[in-house]
C-alpha cells in the first residue's frame, strides 16, 4: 500500500479520507468498560478538528510544543492529530499509574515542560488545576479534555494551513524510568517515508485490519499501533495496555471477533499470553486470520515463538506468521522486518565463540555448545544497517559489533538536545548502542553495548535504580549495582539489585525491613518490579580501577557466589 507516497505532511490522508469516503472505519476503540465504539473517518477528522480548534484558541501556533499528559483513551489520539493539524509538535506522555507516586510523577512533567519549553499541556479535568499551577511560572497552558466539544460536527477549518514537510511533528520520548527523558524529533517527510517502506515490507493492502493493546508513547505502539493504520487508511482495533495485562485473552478475543490481520509485540508478550490464557479460555477462539504476529521491541527469543507456537496452533498459529522486526523510535520504527510468509531463519552459533571472540560461528540445529539467534530480516527500502567495531572500522559478516543505521526516515534530533545528536549521529549514520551480526545480508542482535535493562519492552536504566538503593537507610550510598538476568520464564529479562550494607545490619528482621522499603520505592519511582535483591556486607562488589561499580563483572559474580549458573 502506498498510501502515503502522494501526501507530504501526515494531516493530509486523514482529511482527504474524511472527504473521499466519509463513513470508513478509521478506529474500533475496546474500552476498559462498556461496548466497543466505532469511529469514522469523518468522526476522527472531527474530533481531531475540535481539539486543533481549542488549542489554537489558547495561542497555540505551528512548531509549538503540546504535551498529552492522558491515559489510554480516545481523547489521546484525537489530542495527537488535533496538534499535528495545527503544524504543532505532539508528545505524549506516560501517564500516572496507581504504582507510581504522583508527586514524582508531577514533577517530571513540570521538569519536561520547562526544558522542552512546552506552549501546552492537555490532559484530564481532574488534573487541571493542580498542573495549572504547577505550570503557572513555565508559560505554558492546559487544556482539559472537557474544555472539547465531544461532538463537534464538521470542523471549521477542513484544510489546515499547509507547511513544511521537514518541519518537525511530534517527539517520541524515550521509555526509561526516572528523570528526563530524550525527546527523538521526527519530520513529516520521516514518518511518511516510514509508513511507506514498512507498507511494502509487511504488504499492507486496504483489506488489512491491525489489532493493539501496545501504550502510545512506546515507538512499537505510536507508529505500528496508531500512526501507520492512521496514515494508510487501515482500520485500528485498538485496546488499553492495562486491560491487556491484566486479560491477555482480550487481544484474542478482538482477533476473533474482528477477524484482525496484524498485530506487533514485544517478546514477552509471547510468555505472557501462554501463561495469562488458560486452555479453556483459549477455546473456540480463531486467530487463522491473523497473517503476522510481529515480534519486536526486545530481543527476539527462539524458545518463546516454540511455546507460543505450541500452545496456539490449534487456534490457527501457524510458523510462517511468528514474524520479527528491529526497531527504533531514531528510525521512526522499522529498520529491518522479516519477510511475510517465510518462517525467519534461525541461525544457530556457537555459544563460546559470541561471547569470547565475537563471531557467530554456525552450528548444527541443536548441536551441544550452540545457540539459536533469530534473525531480524532485511533492511526494508531506504534504511542501510552496518555493524562496526570501536575504530569505526566496517565488520565482515558473522562478526559482532555496533549496529548503525542511515535512513531516509531517520530522527531530525533529539529535541534541544544537540549534545545528544552529535553524539550519536556521525556522518549521517546514527549509532544505535545496540550489538549484532549480518549473515547473508539478514540482522542478528545479540545483546546491548550499553547497560540497558529491557524488562516486558520497557527500558530501565541501571543507574537511576542504584541512585534510588543509595537513599535507603541502611544502604551504603554508592555501593549499590543493577543489571538484568535472562528469565526464560518471563520471555525478558529480570532486574537483580545487590546493594553493600551500612554499619551492622545483620539481623534477618533489619535486612527485610531494607528490602522491603527498597523494593517498595523502586516500584513507587519507576514502576519496576525487583527480580531479586541482594543485600551483602562492606567491599562485596567489584570496582573498576577508576573507581566506578563494575556491571559485568558484579554480575558474573552474583552468577558464581548464589549458584544461578550462567543466563
Amino acid at each position: 500500500m502506498n498510501t502515503a507516497l502522494s501526501f507530504n505532511t501526515l494531516t493530509e490522508p486523514v482529511i482527504a479520507r474524511a472527504e473521499t469516503d466519509p463513513g470508513a472505519t478509521t478506529l474500533i476503540f475496546i474500552p476498559e468498560q462498556g461496548p466497543n465504539e466505532t469511529i469514522t473517518a469523518a468522526e476522527f477528522h472531527a474530533r481531531a478538528g475540535a481539539y486543533a480548534q481549542a488549542l489554537r484558541a489558547i495561542g497555540v501556533q505551528s512548531e509549538d510544543l503540546v504535551i498529552l499528559v492522558l491515559r489510554h483513551s480516545q481523547e489521546l489520539l484525537f489530542g495527537f492529530w488535533g496538534a499535528l493539524y495545527l503544524g504543532a509538535i505532539a508528545s505524549i506522555f506516560p501517564f500516572l499509574t496507581e504504582k507510581l507516586d504522583p508527586q514524582i510523577y508531577k514533577e517530571r512533567v513540570r521538569e519536561l515542560v520547562a526544558h522542552s519549553q512546552a506552549k501546552a499541556v492537555i490532559t484530564f479535568p481532574e488534573f487541571k488545576p493542580e498542573l495549572s499551577q504547577l505550570l503557572a511560572s513555565a508559560g505554558c497552558q492546559v487544556l482539559s479534555t472537557a474544555d472539547i466539544p465531544q461532538h463537534p460536527g464538521q470542523p471549521a477549518h477542513d484544510r489546515p494551513a499547509a507547511f513544511d514537510p521537514d518541519k518537525i511533528a511530534f517527539l517520541q520520548h524515550s521509555s526509561g524510568t526516572t528523570g528526563l527523558q530524550k525527546g527523538v524529533a521526527l519530520s513529516h517527510r520521516s514518518v511518511l517515508n516510514q509508513v511507506r517502506s514498512y507498507s511494502q515490507a509487511i504488504r499492507l493492502t486496504s483489506v488489512d485490519k491491525i489489532v493493539s493493546w501496545l501504550p502510545l508513547y512506546h515507538d512499537m505502539g505510536l507508529i505500528a499501533g496508531f500512526v501507520m493504520p492512521i496514515v494508510a487508511g487501515v482500520p485500528l482495533v485498538l485496546m488499553s495496555p492495562f486491560h491487556w495485562v491484566r486479560s491477555p485473552r482480550l487481544l484474542f478475543q478482538a482477533i476473533h471477533e474482528h477477524r484482525a490481520t496484524l498485530c506487533w509485540l514485544p517478546n514477552f508478550a509471547y510468555n505472557h499470553s501462554v501463561r495469562g490464557i488458560s486452555q479453556r479460555a483459549q477455546a473456540g477462539l480463531d486467530l487463522s486470520s491473523l497473517r503476522a504476529w510481529i515480534n519486536c521491541s526486545e530481543p527476539v527469543r527462539y524458545d518463546s515463538h516454540q511455546i507460543f507456537l505450541e500452545r496456539f496452533t490449534p487456534n490457527g498459529v501457524l510458523p510462517q506468521s511468528l514474524q520479527t522486526c528491529y526497531a527504533m523510535a531514531e528510525n521512526t520504527f522499522a529498520v529491518t522486518q522479516s519477510p511475510l510468509g517465510e518462517i525467519p531463519h534461525v541461525d544457530w552459533v556457537e555459544i563460546r565463540s559470541l561471547q569470547e571472540e565475537r563471531r557467530a560461528v554456525p552450528m548444527a540445529s541443536g548441536a551441544p555448545g550452540a545457540t539459536p539467534m533469530v534473525s531480524c530480516g532485511f533492511p526494508i527500502q531506504g534504511t542501510e544497517v552496518g555493524v562496526v567495531d570501536e575504530a569505526w572500522n566496517r565488520l565482515p559478516e558473522r562478526t559482532v559489533g555496533e549496529i548503525i543505521v542511515h535512513s531516509d526516515c531517520m530522527l531530525s534530533g533529539y529535541y534541544r538536545r544537540p549534545d545528544l545528536s552529535q553524539q550519536s549521529i556521525r556522518d549521517g549514520w546514527y549509532l544505535t548502542g545496540d550489538m549484532g551480526y549480518m549473515a547473508d545480508r539478514e540482522l542478528y542482535i545479540t545483546g546491548r553495548k550499553k547497560d540497558l535493562i529491557i524488562v516486558g519492552g520497557k527500558n530501565v536504566y541501571p543507574q537511576d535504580l542504584e541512585a534510588i538503593a543509595n537513599t535507603i537507610p541502611g544502604v551504603y550510598p554508592g555501593r549499590t549495582v543493577a543489571f538484568g538476568i535472562n528469565d526464560p520464564s518471563l520471555g525478558s529479562e529480570s532486574i537483580v539489585l545487590v546493594c553493600e550494607l551500612e554499619g551492622d545490619q545483620s539481623h534477618p528482621d533489619e535486612r527485610r525491613l531494607i528490602e522491603q522499603e527498597l523494593r517498595q520505592r523502586v516500584i513507587q519511582q519507576t514502576e519496576v518490579t525487583l527480580g531479586d535483591v541482594r543485600l551483602v556486607d562492606r567491599r562485596w562488589l567489584i570496582k573498576t580501577s577508576s573507581g566506578k561499580i563494575a556491571r559485568s563483572a558484579n554480575r558474573d559474580k552474583y552468577l558464581a557466589e548464589f549458584n544461578l549458573g550462567s543466563a
